[in-house]
């Protein structure tokens, strides 16, 4: 019997600061429960983390803790492609190609060119503004049927679907058109400190942000001092225009229990903020414990983490070199 084959799914994160919370629930924590429903390639975006200046021993550190992290958050290596972006030099290769077809208005509309300039003003580089390029080149060299992605990284897949399209239309049906993927719940955590933004790796208030590999006493302190909100009722309600910081809580709450949010209102109806903050750290701690432990365990063993991403480089070589063979030929390069 002719096996069905799987649909194929790819994302990636940049070890440019801590995965956190956000991270896993956003992003890790929905791979893992998708494990066999795709083919699915996973990456760590160390290219991409040099658009900002990185100290160079800090970037290899956190990328193969990185790697450790996708590991202990159940990303099995026997059935996903873990690797390393940089050890698959498709990507860079296709990310020059695919600059020749991206445009020059295309890349100034991009919002985080934008967010990233103003906050990098000393050291806006040609990476910065190019790298949606080589984000699309990520993408489609795997040929992906989708791509997840968190609402602030949809411009990217639009971007990356318009180029591709761009390509097929001068040169045949080259690249499959990849479909954003965005979960409904968890997707976007926010900051403990600032509600209205994104829990973030580079968030300058460390209160503002859980790490998957903090201690649990840190942990309890940053959720007992979240911004919650101004009014006088202290209600555990779910309102995100009104309790941008209490819904934020009970998504997180949501998303490392189960409960649903009326599940919650009802588990903490009368008993107010202060029973309520502690509790979302306590099940935080709970929910991050295990995977702290397995990815210290796992840094250990470099002997394993080295197969590990030479392995998963191995087999996604195999794919990317299929699609930057048939672009070069398309292009007119001369076969190697």
């Amino acid at each position: 019997m002719e096996e069905i084959k799987k649909k194929v799914m790819l994302s990636g994160i940049q070890p440019s600061g801590e995965l956190t919370l956000g991270s896993y629930l956003g992003a890790i924590k929905n791979w893992v429960e998708r494990t066999d429903e795709f083919d699915n390639f996973y990456f760590m975006a160390d290219m991409h983390s040099i658009t900002a200046r990185q100290n160079p021993s800090d970037l290899r550190r956190r990328t193969l803790q990185q790697l450790a992290q996708y590991i202990a958050c159940g990303l099995d290596p026997e059935k996903n492609t873990l690797f390393i972006q940089s050890h698959v030099p498709a990507h860079a290769e296709l990310g020059w190609v695919l600059n020749c077809y991206t445009m020059f208005g295309e890349l100034s509309r991009m919002t985080q060119f934008k967010d990233k300039s103003a906050k990098h003003k000393d050291n806006i580089n040609g990476g910065l503004f190019t790298y949606p390029a080589l984000i699309a080149a990520d993408i489609l060299l795997y040929q992906p049927d989708y791509v997840p992605v968190g609402e602030d990284q949809k411009q990217h897949c639009e971007l990356t679907r318009d180029v591709a399209q761009r390509f097929n239309g001068i040169y045949g049906e080259v690249f499959k058109i990849p479909e954003p993927y965005i979960p409904k719940i968890g997707a976007r955590i926010m900051s403990l400190t600032d509600p209205v933004s994104k829990m973030s790796k580079s968030d300058k208030d460390p209160n503002g942000s859980i790490h998957l590999m903090e201690k649990p006493e840190d942990i309890l302190r940053k959720f007992k001092r979240a911004v919650t909100d101004s009014d006088t009722e202290h209600c555990v309600r779910y309102d995100p225009e009104t309790k941008p910081g209490v819904s934020n809580l009970m998504q997180i709450y949501s998303a490392v229990t189960g409960k649903s949010l009326q599940e919650i209102e009802t588990e903490f109806a009368g008993l107010g903020y202060g029973a309520f903050k502690p509790a979302v750290g306590e099940a935080v701690i709970e929910t991050l414990r295990p995977i702290r432990q397995e990815a210290e365990r796992i840094m250990k063993d470099k002997a394993y983490l080295e197969s590990v991403y030479k392995e998963g480089a191995k087999k996604a070589s195999y794919t990317a070199e299929k699609t930057l063979r048939k672009v070069y030929k398309k292009i007119g390069f001369v076969e190697r």
